[in-house]
């Protein structure tokens, strides 16, 4: 197979050097192969005329000029559901277009999960749909068992760690981070360090969620973490879905998703969010005089993962965008973020990452308390908060 894919990546990278266009090659895609579908006979070979390219399923160094050939002739990348302010995503979305000369179009900044896989289905066949997703894991396993994303394997797969990716290539973690509690000094100055605190009268119509956990990744992490903090347990839910239970009936939620807007505006005083988002509102914006801790009696840690659209209108600028936000370069701006990007240790055995940017970082002592659920835990718990939020929490 993997001869078969070599001979392949050859023709296609000729077929680039001499200017030949795509879109006049194009017949039909191909879902597993990293270049041909021949139309007729298979006897055809590899210079039939009537030959359908389908963009790779995976790289390496010597076919890297011709995937970013392949990109630029696309001219285009469609992204969603991607904040700049959200993991450091703003420089990402400055520099990708910089380096490559491929413009960006960045729909819904401010969607959820659910959202980024239904406009996949949706937008099917339109120029304006997504290529490229950055969803919570138990998104990407529905995704990619629905058929709505493409295999891929990056020029650096093998330095992902094997926990964080599918080992089909359907998608691969990017980066994790751990539920936090932020708050407006200005107008919380008695700050809550952990989940009990969030119970007590002086936060009433004060805390907020990033997100619902009937369709968003951090908010199904807010609930994991709470349930973490009241006896729960990563197989248990359960009381983390109590907990907000309670809160709800207390006064203290306010069912506020919370977003950039929110946050400037002192709209949602305090927000249980990812930390990489909690430290990005801190020198965003310092009047809202920003701060978040997290919770030593939750410390949970979630990550997220890119896949890219099996039917993205821009294939090869689809996974141009994977190969840079994998790089090194990619890597670190994520981590500048305060995000943990996934290829992490490896940075760190090679000596890449700026001192600056570690010496940024919040402190690293709760992140050793820091638990991760399984992909059956995380299925699992979306399952019962699917069927409890609704009636227990509400919307």
């Amino acid at each position: 197979m993997e001869d078969y894919e070599a001979q392949e990546i050859e023709f296609w990278a000729k077929l680039e050097e001499e200017g030949m266009s795509r879109s006049a090659m194009l017949r039909r895609s191909a879902a597993a192969a990293f270049g041909l579908t021949l139309v007729g006979s298979a006897s055809t070979a590899l210079g039939a005329t009537k030959a359908a390219l389908a963009a790779p399923t995976r790289m390496d160094k010597a076919h890297f000029a011709a995937l970013v050939k392949a990109a630029k002739k696309e001219g285009h990348l469609n992204t969603i559901a991607l904040p700049p302010d959200w993991a450091n995503y703003k420089e990402a979305l400055h520099n990708f277009p910089r380096k490559y000369g491929i413009g960006i179009t960045n729909d819904n900044p401010d969607g959820s999960s659910a959202q980024e896989n239904q406009a996949i289905r949706s937008l099917k066949g339109d120029k304006r749909a997504p290529d490229v997703v950055d969803v919570g894991v138990s998104f990407a396993i529905a995704g990619a068992n629905e058929g709505l994303y493409a295999k891929y394997f990056n020029m650096n797969y093998k330095t992902i760690p094997r926990a964080l990716k599918d080992t089909r290539g359907y998608w691969m973690g990017d980066y994790w981070g751990a539920v936090s509690i932020g708050y407006n000094k200005s107008l919380v100055p008695n700050p809550p360090k952990t989940f009990k605190d969030l119970l007590k009268s002086e936060y009433r119509g004060k805390v907020a969620i990033n997100g619902s956990p009937l369709s968003s990744n951090s908010a199904v992490s807010v609930v994991i973490a709470s349930a973490l903090a009241n006896g729960g347990s990563l197989n248990d839910v359960g009381p983390g879905i109590d907990f907000w239970q309670q809160m709800k009936k207390n006064g203290n939620y306010i069912p506020v998703g919370t977003t950039p807007q929110t946050v400037a505006s002192g709209q949602t005083p305090i927000s249980l969010d990812w930390d990489y988002n909690n430290l990005a509102y801190v020198t965003e914006f310092p009047a809202a005089n920003w701060a978040f801790t997290v919770p030593s009696d939750g410390v949970y840690g979630g990550y997220y993962a890119q896949a890219i659209s099996a039917t993205a209108p821009h294939p090869n600028a689809a996974r141009l965008w994977e190969e840079f936000l994998y790089s090194d370069q990619g890597q670190i701006i994520w981590l500048k973020g305060g995000a943990h990007p996934a290829r992490f240790a490896d940075l760190v055995a090679r000596k890449v990452i700026p001192k600056a940017v570690l010496a940024k970082l919040p402190a690293a002592a709760i992140y050793n308390k820091v638990k991760f659920a399984s992909l059956g835990q995380q299925k699992k718990a979306t399952a019962l908060i699917a069927q409890q939020w609704p009636t227990k929490v509400g919307s």
